[in-house]
């Protein structure tokens, strides 16, 4: 169990970004975490004053996201994470470059995307799943054209105003009429 909380902490780390403001240049002693902290981070317990402070931050950082987790959003976090550890090292590599695609965008961009994906989370599963199969019925022409509208559409809502509904898809390029 602690094996993989510390493979998700490292994953949280990695999908968050090294970027963090060191607080202190010698690092936190292990003496000032909070109970709590110490718990999360009991496997570094003998090694922590020997880490450089930027990676003391980081996992700091992800101990508190993990102690401020639900108990659901942990389970959750542990699903991801084993289906992170499942997928092929070419896949993974797909989906750090997308991630890097995602920080690359400008806060707009990234907050329509966000946007977007709260959308589609509130849809019904039926729903969801009718709206990929459209999309995979799609020449990558149409596809385009459909994600142009939908931005669109959702560039125009408010930000507290997911549509249950999506545009009509464009037919697919061998259907019949």
């Amino acid at each position: 169990m602690m094996r993989r909380f510390f493979f998700l902490l490292i994953l949280l780390m990695c999908l968050t970004g090294p970027a963090w403001a060191q607080r202190d240049a010698k690092g936190v002693p292990w003496s000032q975490l909070t109970p709590d902290e110490q718990t999360v981070l009991r496997r570094f317990s003998d090694k922590w004053d020997q880490f450089p402070p930027g990676r003391q931050e980081r996992l700091l950082k992800g101990a508190r996201r993990w102690n401020a987790m639900t108990p659901e959003e942990r389970q959750d976090a542990q699903k991801r994470f084993r289906a992170w550890q499942n997928m092929p090292d070419d896949q993974r590599r797909q989906m750090r470059e997308r991630f890097q695609r995602f920080r690359d965008l400008p806060p707009e961009d990234r907050e329509a995307v966000r946007k977007a994906r709260r959308w589609f989370k509130s849809l019904p599963e039926e729903r969801k799943q009718e709206l990929r199969e459209q999309f995979k019925g799609m020449s990558p022409q149409e596809r385009r054209a459909y994600r142009e509208q939908l931005r669109r559409e959702m560039m125009e809502k408010p930000a507290g105003e997911p549509s249950a509904a999506a545009p009509p898809a464009p037919k697919p390029s061998g259907a019949d009429e």
